[in-house]
Parts: C-alpha cells; structure tokens; sequence
C-alpha cells in the first residue's frame, strides 16, 4: 500500500510550531507561537482541546502523563496530561529555552537554552539539576542517549557535542553547521536524534545529507542523501524501532530513509512548500505527523509499506481461498493483516521489522466445504449470533468464536453501504457543551454566554439593542445547557440528574405584571433535548418524541409526537419549524425530515415532514428563519438553503460559506441571515467550527450568491451589450428578443437607449413588451393575494412575513445596486425633462422611466425594500385598483400622464382610475421615487414664492383643489396649462406634418412635431419661446387690469417676469446626483 498523505490544517498562528504523540498514540499534541498547547484526536478533529501555556510555546515533549513546555517567559513548565493542569515550573533560564526533551525513562528533562547554557531536571524533584556549560552561541536542539548515558546537543556555534551525563564533561565535538548569532539566524535548526533501542547511531542533519556517528567510536558510519533534497534538513526523527530515519528540510520536502539499505522508501512535498520544523513518529503504526513554521499540522501515513513478493503471494492467497486456513496459518502467509491505523490496539510485543502491531492471540476463522455448496459451517453461525445476543455459553475460551473480529464475521452475510451514526440534537446558534465558556445562543436578538469553571457557574444575557431590555447576568444552579432568546422572553432548559427532572425555565420580561418568571418539570424519564421562541410560546421537543407548545405565560396549549427523534428546532412570529430523524442514513448521509407549521389563531402545517437535503455525507449545523420569515438552514458543507414558497416550497441554495474560507479547515459560524439587504451574518473561525467567546468574535457579512452556471448580473450586462449592438446595425426584430430576455431594469434602460437613439417605434415595441410582462407578474400575484387576504392582517400583525422570496428578480444581486439603478433611471428622466421641457405640457412624456407607476411599467423593486414589519407583500402590486385586471393599452405614452399618486385609501385610487388627476405644479421634494419621477412627467404651471401670491391666486387655487375629482382632464388643461414655444410651433406647423404625413394619428403628428421641432436650432426655438414668454406675460396683464387698480399694474408685472424667472430654475433642479448619471451613460453607451 502507498503512502498516503492528508491534507494539512491549521494549528496555530504563523510561527515555529512543535508536535509530538503521546506513550499510546491515541493524540497529537502541538504547541505554537500563539502560546497554546494543542491535543488532537485525530488529524480531522475539529474541536481540540486547548491549554494556553504562555505567550510564545517553542517546544514540547510529552511522557508519562507529564506534558513539559519551554515557554517565552525564560521557563520550562510542566502540566498534568492530559487535563492540563499547572503542575509548577521545573527549571528556569536567563533566555528562552528553545527545545525541552525527556529521557528515555521519563525521569528526567533535558532543555537548551539561549543563554548557552543545558539543564537536565529530575521530573520528580526540581531542586536536582545538572547544568551544562562549554556552547558559545544559543542552543539549538538536544537528544538523549536510549541507554541514559550520554546526551548529544547542537548550537549555533556551530558544533555539535556529545556530553557524559554522569560528570557532566563533554565526550566529543563536531564542527558541522554554519554558525550565527541567534536561533532566528540559523538556517537550520538541527533537530539530531539517537537510534531507539540499542543508541548505536546518532543521526544529525548536516546541510543537505543526514551523517550517522557510531557510538563510542564517534566515527562517521555513513550519509543517507537523496537527489530530492535541495535545501538544508531542519528536522530528523527515527521509527520506534530503528530501522527507518526521517528528515524534513526547510523548503517543505519529507523523506524517509530505511537505514539498513540506506534507500529512500518515502518522498513527499510541502503543500506549500513551508519549513518543516517538528516531527513525530506514531509509536505504534506507520504515521508521521509533522508541523510547519505557518502554524500547520500535517499526517503521512503507510509509511514504508512496500509489499514483499510473499507478500503479495500471500494477498492473492487470502483473496483466493479466504476460509481455508486455521489461524495459525494466517499467522504464516498473511503477517501484516491488522486494524487500520486509524484504530489503535493494545498489544504485548512489537514487531520491529515492519513497526505494527500484532494482535495477541489469534482466532480461527470459519471454515466453508468445498465439497457442498450449500454448506456453511456452523461455528460461523453460531459466531454470529453470539455477537447479536452476547451470549456466553462455552465462547470465552482460547479457541471460541466470541474472539471472532465482527468485521470477519458480518462479511458473508453483508457487504453493502453502512448505516450513518445519527446526529445528536443541538441548538442552532450554540457552541459544544463540553466548554467550560461557550454559547448558549447567538441570534438577532442577543447572545447568551455560559461560564462554567471553578470561580463562577453563571449565564450571562446581552441584547444588540438595549432598549429592548438591559443586559442580565443569571446564576446556573441548575446547570442549564440549552436557551433561546426573543424580544419578549428568555427560555433555558436543563438535563435531569438523580434527583431532579428535567426543566424548562422561561423568564418572561415583557409580562406587564410581577411575576416573570415560570418552571415546568418534564415527566419522568424524558429528557428536553430541543428549545425555541416564537411571539407569544415557547416550545420544547423531548426524548419521548413529544413536542409541548407553551404560551409565553406558561401554560400549556399545544402537544404533539414527531415521527422520529429531533435534531433542531427554530421558532419566529407564529411559525415553529421542526427538523427530526425520518430514518437511518447511510454512508455518512443523514435521513432528516422537515415540519414547518404555524401556530397562529389558523393554525395550519405547511410542510408536512418533507425530506431535508443535505450534501453528501454532510449533517445540519443552523437551523432558524431570515429576518423577514423565511426558513433557513445550514449543513457541515457550508451550504444555506431558504425555502422558496413560489416554487411548491422548494429549498434553494442562496450561498456556499465554503467559497470564502482561506483554509481547509476554516469555517464560517452563521448567526443570522437577512433577505434585504441580501446577506449572510456569520462569524469566521480559522481552523474551528466554532468562535471562542473570549475575545468577542467579529461579525462578517457574505453576500447571497446563487450557484448559477453564469452570474445573472453578467448575463444581463451583454443582453444589453448585445442590444446595444442590434441597435446599430438596425436589427430591431433582434432588439426585440433580447428584449424579452431581459430584466425589468434592464428592459428600462434598453428603453432609453431606443429612444436616446431616436428609434421611436423601437422604443414603442420595447414598451409593449414591458406592459406584457408586467401584466404577466401582476395577475400572477393577483391570484396568490386572493387566496390569502384572509391571513394578510394576523400575519402581518405577528411581525412574520411568510411571502415568498423574491426569485423573479436578480438573486444574486445585491439590492443597493437595484436602488442605484433605479436612481439612474430617475435621474435621465429629470434630464430629458430639461430638453425638452415642452413635450410633458402635451401629454406625451418619455414613458420608459421606472417613476410611471402605472401597471405596465410597474417592477417589484418597491416591494423588495420595504420593511419587514409589513408582512407579506405583493412585489408586483400595481397602483391601480386591485379588482380591475391590467390591461395593456394600445399606446403606452398616451397613459404616461394617467400616473396618480399613492392613497391610503383604495376607493379614492378607484376614483383616480376613473378620472385622470388634476395636475398640480411640481412639489420641490416628492416623498418617494415614484413621485419624484412621475413628478417630470406632468405639467409644470409658472411656480411662485407663496409670499408673492395674490389673495385672488389663493382663492382660485383652493376652488381648483376642491373641485379635482370633478374637472376633466382637458378642462383642467385648458385652465390652468400654459402655452409653450413647441405647442405654438405645433400649431402653425400641424398641416405640414399631416400633409406629409397623411395617416398619423395624434400622438404620433406630436412625436414627428417634437422631431422637427429639435432639429430647429437653439436661436429659432429661442424665438418661439419668446412668443410663447410674451403672450403669457399680455394675458396675464390683461387679467389683472381687470381685477386691480391701475396702479398695481408695474408691480404685477414684475411679479409674473419673476414667475417665470423661478418656473425655468424648477426645470433645471437635479433630485439626484450628477455622478449616477455617468454610472449609467458609461453602462449604457459602452460600444457606441
């Protein structure tokens, strides 16, 4: 079998990291420049425990239950293993120590230090030292002899020295390595290693070749090189058994030599190519684990297992005849059958050869006839089902088959996938339980921390607004390990002890009277294993398969089975989301259903048990809703998915965490999710799943973002580039199908591309098409709304949105850039307006701009933004009354001006439809978007300062106002419209035009008029402006000659010049910022 390596995980902070196994080998154990000290399960376990040792940790060794650290304080400590408990210090130095090794025995410490000096420690009784004096520069690593004998040492002097123990004189001394000043300056830091057993070697890294000394001759025996080595080796450590050498080297390369051959067996490279700066050999199976200068923890495994050609007689043998062989045979032809490595067994002896384990004893395995193939023996029977039923009778002597391995046992019978050990029930938003400091929650509303040590067991409560309630410190006499956190209460529940049940405790701050507090004591014999909130209950899911629903008050009002053992659950508003075990998975798939109900005055089940999808070979890690309503959920792979109601309640991936770690073993820890703005809250933890409480993590924000072949965003963009192009090259049948393909937005801005580009009857087809798709939208929301009219207001009122995420916009988009584009879009409007200030007086304004709210040009960006208070809402509502369906009109620019704003109430929108508005003058500051928009397209009057206003203006404009609802539009017009230079052009110009053009109608001889009437220059429509000026300055006169005494005459006309004067700055007001503009010329003329 081939070597095997794992991919590296992060450890500890960028810096000299050591690493070493503990006497069994069942741990790792790392120490790092972040001053902790690290002990790993396995190379996959993603929650080691920690022991902060100091500032800075250099180096470890580990023996006998005593873990010895050199720490940066000038000190070697020692704790207790593997509890991690200060056990005091053993020994100190003026400077740091840079490597601590025990010896052979476990009796003693050796540690080098910078101030050039070596001690060797009694473990037992500090106060016996022996100091080693003769280095010249900081030491740099030590090993002891096996035989406890001599003790070999290397320094940045350069030498390399074998000292006696006993008198503490040095026996032997080699110049082998470039000398330097300091540890950080060597290029090596010449970690030299005895051979185990018999010490006869000592191997040290010399540059780039590893040379082995013999004992008490002090020769040089031999070098093992190898042509992969290009950069000096930092780091050599020996198998167990002494047959196999390992050097790292400082570019990142692993080689294992087989010292008897002097072969290399094993090549293997850096992922990265960092220093390789610790190194351990697994003291029972073929496994290196090794640490680099960033922090990385590393394991190769398999190491030498390179197969004999009896050995591969052997396997074919086994593969061939499984049964036929007693064990002692097998103990001939198959020595190297074991338990995988990753499962350590105890053992008597050791074999050198090849450094495994060998099982104790040896079992007969089953023995089928050949002669019969229906056959089967029955010792393998009977195996079997002593291994069901653990029987006793006559299986526990030498021979019996209650020694049977179950893997040889089950073989026969079963060789298909293996079922998934179930996931336990957790928390959403909660660290592990075991911590002595963790959290109980962290959600929208607050966090709730747990201290759980020697000083203090305590629960501490913190609200991210304080105006909802103070923050709260609880003392955990009852040993709460589960709580949930709402606007209006908090809920903890414990585990039952022998004497105690289990409890769910509810402290109802929002109550209005005294008592806020409430305890309810399960039944015995079943345990709360899950707990949440909703608006007024709380609920609770125990062993027994029950789920009691409480009101926040405490009583109880609801209770429920589930079809299988829980594993989360999440409340909001009135909806209670449940998540337990359908079934059994199998390899390593999780068998999870889902129940999605609410809990309102109709109570209703929306889901009804559906399977829950996960990744492959992933399990749930958050459960809970966004902060408008929507269920959310997210698995070990970093994968968030939210319901999508429109879709038959469909689970939709919105955005992989994975994508945004840096590191393997880096995880994201979600807190929240929001739909507006489109975001993830979650909590970055490098090489955990999980945050510390201590420091308080920092809250990152990801984006939604939908795992489309092609982002929507890039698509949209060369849909209009394509546009764009079609454009000029006159392909308008070809516009027209990008067109369909297009967003709302987008759809807008190809629109005014189209007319800018003076294709008008582009521009009119464009429009058609976007009424259709409007109309489209807006029924299909219609018969949704119907349906549910009924629930609109509890809904509502409950603060739980239960609409459907908006898919039909661009879902990976963020909503600011949906609000700039409408903002560019409003700000062309408000530029055309001033070209061509005399278009709008006609009733035919550019009706491509997203502030014409009528149903045709309608998009449900409004309704994305709006607040989540409202509950559900219609993306596609359009302004006019709800019980007349949309219908596209034949020219849409005719109906641009039948825009009318918003009113509380529908009646008067129903008023509105049925008689066009009166116009009113342009309002400085509209109060939406739409308005403002809309405000360019309706007809300007001459505005005033109302200091300036006659008595008789004011009565005139009160009488105008409390007759709106009855005046026609074209009454209205012929009122209170001022003439312009464009309409007086029309007028002598109209025979023209429809002599030309003999079939236009009225809205088409405008658009023609407005074409010419742009094509005149600026001094001729100068001069029209000024007929059109002077006119009204005449009449205006006329009108006040009559109504006033001569006198007044000089005064009036002052009065209207500065009329007009104002009316022509109000055209020229911008309500956005000029830059917007740019953004979107640059966007929409790009290839032109």
């Amino acid at each position: 079998m081939p070597s095997k390596q794992k991919p590296m995980r992060y450890g500890h902070t960028e810096g000299h990291t050591d690493v070493c196994f503990d006497d069994t080998g069942s741990c790792i154990v790392t120490c790092g420049s972040d001053g902790d000290v690290r002990i790993w399960e396995n190379l996959d376990d993603d929650d080691p425990k920690s022991i902060n040792v100091g500032e800075k940790a250099y180096s470890c060794a580990l023996k006998n239950g005593r873990l010895i650290t050199a720490v940066s304080n000038n000190t070697v400590q020692i704790h207790t293993f593997p509890e991690g408990a200060p056990d005091g210090i053993l020994t100190r130095f003026t400077m740091p120590a840079n490597h601590v090794t025990f010896s052979p025995d476990g009796t003693k410490v050796a540690a080098g230090s910078s101030d050039f000096m070596i001690k060797v420690v009694e473990v037992t009784d500090s106060s016996k030292q022996k100091t080693f004096r003769g280095h010249d520069a900081p030491v740099l690593s030590l090993s002891f002899d096996p035989k406890n004998v001599y003790l070999a040492s290397a320094s940045c002097d350069g030498s390399v020295r074998v000292w006696s123990i006993a008198d503490q004189t040095c026996t032997t001394s080699w110049l082998l390595l470039q000398k330097c000043n300091d540890v950080i300056n060597a290029k090596s830091i010449c970690r030299l290693a005895w051979q185990p057993g018999t010490g006869k070697l000592l191997a040290v890294p010399v540059d780039k070749v590893v040379e082995l000394f013999r004992r008490e001759t002090w020769d040089s025996q031999f070098d093992l090189s190898d042509a992969s080595i290009t950069q000096p080796l930092n780091v050599v450590v020996w198998s167990p058994c002494g047959q196999f050498l390992a050097a790292g080297s400082v570019d990142g390369n692993l080689v294992v030599w087989n010292v008897e051959t002097q072969q290399c067996i094993e090549r293997m490279k850096h992922e990265k190519k960092y220093s390789i700066c610790g190194l351990a050999w697994h003291p029972k199976y073929k496994q290196i684990a090794y640490t680099d200068n960033e922090g990385n923890l590393g394991l190769l495994e398999n190491i030498g297992d390179v197969e004999k050609p009896n050995d591969k007689v052997a396997s074919a043998v086994a593969k061939d005849y499984n049964d036929l062989f007693d064990g002692d045979d097998d103990d001939y032809l198959n020595g190297d059958v074991i338990e995988p490595p990753s499962s350590p067994k105890t053992g008597d002896h050791e074999d050198d050869a090849d450094d495994l384990m060998q099982p104790p004893g040896h079992v007969r395995r089953a023995v089928i006839d050949d002669d019969d193939d229906n056959s089967l023996d029955i010792g393998l029977i009977k195996a079997s089902s002593s291994l069901l039923e653990k029987e006793d009778d006559g299986d526990d002597q030498p021979g019996g088959f209650s020694a049977l391995p179950p893997s040889s046992a089950r073989q026969p019978f079963y060789d298909g996938p293996m079922p998934t050990a179930r996931q336990k029930p957790f928390q959403s938003g909660s660290t592990p339980v075991h911590l002595m400091h963790r959290f109980m929650v962290w959600n929208s509303v607050g966090i709730i921390r747990c201290y759980n040590d020697e000083q203090d067991n305590a629960i501490d409560i913190e609200f991210h607004d304080t105006s909802v309630h103070h923050a709260t410190h609880l003392p955990n006499s009852l040993g709460h390990t589960m709580a949930d956190l709402s606007t209006e209460a908090i809920l903890l529940a414990c585990e039952s002890t022998e004497e105690l049940a289990s409890k769910l405790h509810c402290i109802h701050f929002g109550s209005w009277d005294a008592n806020k507090e409430w305890t309810v004591d399960m039944p015995k014999d079943e345990e709360i294993e899950a707990i949440c909130l909703g608006q007024g209950w709380a609920a609770c899911a125990t062993s027994a398969l029950l789920v009691r629903v409480f009101t926040v008050g405490g009583v109880q009002k609801e209770i429920f089975t589930l079809p299988g053992p829980v594993v989360s659950m999440a409340g909001h508003g009135e909806q209670l989301m449940l998540v337990y075990h359908r079934g059994t998975g199998f390899d390593g798939d999780q068998c999870l259903g889902v129940q999605l109900m609410e809990l309102g005055m109709k109570k209703r089940q929306i889901l009804h048990g559906d399977p829950l999808s996960l990744t492959r070979k992933s399990y749930l890690v958050w459960v809970g809703f966004s902060a408008e309503g929507t269920p959310c959920y997210v698995d070990s792979e970093g994968i968030v998915r939210m319901l999508n109601r429109g879709l038959g309640n469909t689970w939709v991936p919105v955005c992989n965490t994975r994508e945004h770690c840096k590191g393997k073993y880096d995880h994201y820890w979600v807190v929240g999710i929001h739909e507006n703005p489109q975001q993830l809250r979650c909590i970055p933890c490098k090489g955990a799943r999980f945050p510390p409480t201590l420091p308080r993590p920092a809250v990152a924000i990801l984006p939604f973002k939908l795992p489309y072949c092609q982002a929507v965003k890039e698509q949209q963009e060369l849909l209009m580039k394509l546009f764009a192009l079609s454009c000029k090259l006159e392909r308008e049948s070809r516009c027209v199908e990008l067109a369909g393909l297009m967003t709302h937005s987008v759809l807008n801005l190809a629109i005014k591309y189209a007319s800018r580009s003076r294709r008008l009857n582009l521009a009119q087809l464009l429009s058609e098409v976007a009424v259709e798709k409007a109309s489209e939208l807006a029924a299909a929301q219609q018969e949704e709304e119907e349906e549910e009219e009924e629930d609109f207001r509890k809904r509502s009122s409950a603060g739980s949105s239960s609409s459907a995420t908006k898919w039909g916009q661009l879902p990976g988009r963020n909503v600011q850039q949906d609000q700039e584009v409408e903002d560019e879009e409003e700000t062309d409007a408000c530029e055309e307006a001033e070209e061509t200030p005399e278009v709008h007086k006609e009733k035919e304004p550019n009706g491509f701009s997203k502030g014409v709210t009528s149903a045709e040009v309608n998009t449900p960006k409004p309704a994305l933004v709006a607040s989540s208070s409202r509950g559900r809402v219609n993306p596609f509502k359009v302004s006019s009354s709800k019980k007349e369906p949309v219908v596209p009109s034949g020219n849409v620019l005719d109906n641009m001006t039948k825009y009318s704003k918003k009113t509380s109430s529908s009646g008067s929108r129903a008023a509105d439809k049925q008689n066009p508005p009166v116009i009113k003058p342009l309002t400085p500051k509209p109060k939406t978007k739409q308005a403002s928009a809309a405000s360019f397209f309706q007809p300007r009057t001459p505005a005033s300062n109302p200091g300036e206003k006659t008595v008789e203006e004011r009565e005139e404009k009160a009488g105008n106002e409390s007759q709106e609802a009855k005046v026609t539009a074209q009454e209205n017009t012929e009122n209170r419209r001022p003439r312009t230079g464009f309409q007086m052009w029309l007028e002598e110009n109209r025979a023209n035009i429809l002599t030309d053009n003999p079939d236009l109608n009225e809205a088409e001889v405008i658009k023609e008029g407005m074409s010419r009437f742009r094509m005149l220059t600026s001094e001729e429509r100068m001069v029209w402006t000024e007929k059109a000026r002077g006119g009204r300055v005449n009449d205006s006169a006329e009108d006040k000659k009559r109504k006033r005494p001569p006198a007044e005459e000089d005064e009036v006309k002052k009065s209207q010049e500065q009329k007009s004067e104002d009316t022509n700055v109000s055209k020229k007001s911008k309500p956005l910022d000029p830059s917007t503009n740019n953004r979107l010329s640059a966007f929409a003329f790009k290839q032109s």
